[in-house]
């Protein structure tokens, strides 16, 4: 057990003082939710769960999620509630959109710190929050409006709530309480995303108690008051969205979760290894010390409960993984569920990993992230395209290049401080890798401001302006999941209902089928708008459409009537 440093904080003089603590975490602070408004959102994630908190707000209808004004039930609401509360509050804007986002990610670095320091050592639980917030995969998502981030601090606060609830001698009320607790954070991960916010932390129990054979973990679950806890936090949305909208059951469990588990029907298909270079990329600053960790980490000590912390943690990780592999719907973002636990790994490592060991994986960051300065221009050259300008690439590469320095200058810190302190070393080593990753990803906006539509806004708001209220807006051939947002303006689909075929079949009065249709349409109303996909515009010339362009770019065209 002490081999670890479970529960024996004494045997470690390593923690900070208050100040240099509370400056850390002020400094992190800044550079973490510092960032948030200088990039435009981007399709498709940002711009849709934007615009549907902003039509939550101008609606008043909290229940019935819409997207472009059609029903959109394929994700629970707590994501969206929570920036809907932020518009309220703040203000539409690029930050506020990612608000709830970042503060979940950043919640989840402080719960990791927390249940390191609780359920191990402060070693451990210092380096495990160090290790998760210079991890990419967790920090660059904590930067997008993406529902996985929520979702996964939720599981997150289920998983540190049980270790922490069966830390041996843990007076009863604290065990009940961490165990309520964990009931909570799993309803909070089923508003967040569906019924994998149970399934899998339920299905990791199961595992867990069958490879340990610790049958009397059972009896410390708190199952009845812990269900009524999930049920008062789950039941009350999902009841009413299924009294106001009967189809509801049919598509949200049946089609979102199995069917899309099941199937390829969504294009998010991948190989089996799909997570592997996923998983490497996300934990690149990390990667050296991999071996020693999983050597480490299976010595497996149990608790004199005869629980395992270990034992679960790696339960947690190979279990979401192999699932999340197996499942014929994948995205990059799936994988952040397992970034705290593996970071809680990390932890255990770099909390007794030597001075000269770390030093000679400075060295090598440094030889690697050199060779990246040299390759990255000639990968970048000839790149370009339509879409993406040269222009865009050259920004893009100048941002690069100014992370790449900031992270070997924090590699030359790290690699001064490590004569004195591993501690120190191990800090700043993160704290470049960190700033090298926000450099780089404050530098996608070089390609973010044409994918966004935002330098098309100013002149459709002022024909907009022109035309009065309750001008038609139509979306032609195609979904734009940032223009609704940027004009607060939901558009009606012509022809290809893309991603809001559901909602278009309960309630298809509200689209245009057809482009012959739509030409009558058109033709009809005395003033109108549209948005239209660039393959499809030579169409409405050949037909003679009366119409003049107000803005265009390579990947959208806005016209108006004449």
């Amino acid at each position: 057990m002490s081999k670890l440093g479970i529960q024996h904080r004494s045997l470690y003089s390593y923690s900070l003082s208050n100040t240099s603590f509370r400056f850390l975490i002020i400094t992190f602070s800044l550079l973490w939710f510092g960032v948030l408004d200088y990039r435009h959102l981007i399709s498709s994630d940002e711009g849709r769960y934007a615009e549907i908190a902003r039509e939550i707000v101008t609606s008043g209808d909290w229940i019935t999620i819409r997207y472009n004004n059609y029903k959109y039930f394929e994700k629970p609401p707590l994501q969206m509630w929570m920036n809907a509360l932020t518009f309220m509050f703040f203000g539409i804007g690029e930050w506020q959109a990612r608000f709830w986002t970042s503060l979940t990610g950043f919640s989840g670095i402080l719960m990791v710190g927390y249940t390191g320091r609780h359920v191990f050592n402060d070693r451990v639980g210092l380096m495990s929050a160090v290790a998760l917030g210079s991890a990419p995969l967790w920090a660059l998502l904590g930067h997008f409006n993406v529902l996985d981030m929520g979702l996964s601090f939720m599981m997150t606060l289920t998983l540190c709530s049980l270790l922490l609830a069966q830390r041996q001698n843990l007076p009863k009320r604290l065990l009940r309480q961490w165990m309520w607790l964990c009931w909570a954070s799993m309803g909070l991960a089923v508003l967040s995303k569906g019924l994998i916010g149970l399934c899998l932390p339920g299905a990791v129990l199961v595992i867990y108690t069958l490879f340990t054979r610790d049958w009397t973990l059972w009896k410390r679950l708190y199952f009845g008051s812990g269900l009524v806890i999930f049920f008062i936090i789950t039941a009350p949305w999902f009841i009413l969205i299924q009294l106001n909208n009967p189809e509801f059951f049919d598509f949200f469990f049946i089609n979102e979760h199995f069917k899309r588990f099941l199937s390829n029907g969504h294009n998010r298909e991948g190989k089996m290894w799909y997570f592997v270079p996923v998983f490497l990329v996300g934990f690149l600053p990390w990667l050296s010390i991999l071996p020693q960790t999983v050597k480490i980490t299976l010595k497996n000590p149990c608790q004199k409960n005869g629980f395992s912390p270990i034992t679960l943690i790696w339960v947690w990780i190979v279990f979401i993984f192999l699932f999340f592999s197996y499942s014929h719907s994948k995205l990059i973002s799936y994988l952040l569920p397992i970034a705290p636990a593996v970071a809680i790994l990390l932890g255990l490592y770099l909390s007794r990993i030597t001075k000269e060991r770390f030093r000679r994986d400075i060295a090598g960051y440094a030889l690697l992230l050199a060779g990246a300065a040299v390759l990255t221009p000639i990968l970048i050259d000839g790149q370009a395209d339509v879409r993406n300008t040269i222009e865009a690439y050259t920004d893009f590469k100048c941002w690069l290049m100014v992370s790449y320095a900031t992270g070997l200058i924090g590699m030359f810190i790290a690699w001064r401080l490590v004569k004195h302190s591993a501690k120190q070393a191990i800090i700043a080593f993160a704290g470049g890798m960190f700033c090298l990753m926000m450099i780089a990803h404050l530098g996608h906006e070089a390609f973010g401001r044409h994918s966004s539509g935002i330098l098309l806004v100013p002149d459709v708001k002022k024909e907009m302006e022109k035309l009065g209220p309750n001008t038609p807006f139509y979306s032609i051939g195609m979904i734009d999941h940032t223009m609704p947002y940027y004009l607060q303006q939901p558009m009606i689909m012509v022809q290809n209902p893309d991603e809001l075929a559901f909602g278009i079949s309960q309630e298809p009065e509200k689209w245009v089928p057809t482009l012959d249709s739509f030409y009558q349409v058109w033709r009809d109303n005395p003033k109108a708008l549209a948005l239209v996909n660039p393959n499809i515009f030579p169409k409405l010339k050949v037909v003679d459409l009366p119409m003049r362009i107000v803005a265009q770019d390579a990947r959208r065209i806005i016209i108006t009537k004449p």
